[in-house]
């Protein structure tokens, strides 16, 4: 069995099992009290951290936090640079309270993905995070080969978006 088939596997079971939500794309600060309930994948800007920390204290329950790491420096895209990562990190942690859990990002399009998700291990490692999410359908095997510990897989189970 090769691992797409295992990953496949894995994916139809979660889903048939799993009640953990993601919130993988932009949160609006609006919608922290939603994010909240569940994981986060892209928290990105200081002023979402300070929505995030009071919510966190008002509900009385911590989401997985990731922060969402431009590793591409795109100007269309959210996230973290890579260069500024570490600060931010510390900024979450002391400045906010904040259980920073992972990493995440999105490779820039035409691209090699490993390049990418090297620098994000590098500054998970740095960072002492264990977890990362890299990697989508179409390189999900490069991001398990960087160590990735979440994959996002979408596309290969529902179908490529119309």
């Amino acid at each position: 069995m090769n691992v797409r088939s295992i990953v496949m596997a894995q994916v139809a079971t979660f889903r048939l099992t799993s009640k953990r939500r993601i919130q993988i794309g932009p949160v609006d600060q609006h919608r922290a009290p939603e994010s909240v309930a569940r994981s986060t994948h892209s928290l990105d800007r200081a002023s979402l951290a300070e929505v995030l920390a009071k919510e966190i204290a008002r509900q009385g329950r911590a989401p997985r936090l990731f922060v969402q790491v431009n590793t591409g420096a795109e100007p269309q895209k959210a996230g973290v640079l890579p260069e500024e990562t570490d600060v931010f990190i510390s900024t979450c942690r002391a400045t906010y309270g904040l259980a920073i859990e992972g990493l995440m990002c999105i490779p820039p399009a035409g691209e090699a993905p490993a390049p990418h998700f090297a620098l994000l291990a590098k500054i998970a490692k740095r960072n002492r995070l264990a977890l990362t999410s890299m990697g989508m359908s179409a390189d999900y095997e490069i991001a398990i080969r960087f160590g990735a510990s979440h994959i996002r897989v979408g596309s290969a189970v529902f179908g490529s978006r119309s």
